[in-house]
């Protein structure tokens, strides 16, 4: 006997579909694998399965400054070698 199923509805804004559905799409995962996966886990642990904290003065700098690189697209680097030098010449500085 199978088990009797319904539908859920989420609201998500499109583009974040769009990335968390090519990002699950790489692992052979559909978005509706994902929160079947997630709901079972709440399910099983009966916690939420993430830890969540709210990020201290280092994070949220290093956020600011990650969200201001891809804005600015100032550090691009055509191989991961530029990529490597030029963060041994920052921790020099």
């Amino acid at each position: 006997m199978t088990a009797r199923t319904s539908m859920l509805h989420v609201r998500i804004d499109d583009e974040t579909k769009e990335k968390a559905t090519a990002a699950l799409d790489a692992i052979g995962m559909s978005v509706s694998d994902a929160v079947r996966l997630f709901l079972r886990r709440v399910v099983a642990d009966q916690a939420f399965p993430l830890e969540l904290r709210v990020p201290n003065a280092d994070t949220l700098a290093a956020m600011k400054e990650a969200e201001d690189i891809v804005r600015t697209r100032a550090a691009r680097f055509a191989t991961a070698d530029d990529l490597v030098n030029d963060i041994e010449k920052a921790s020099r500085q």
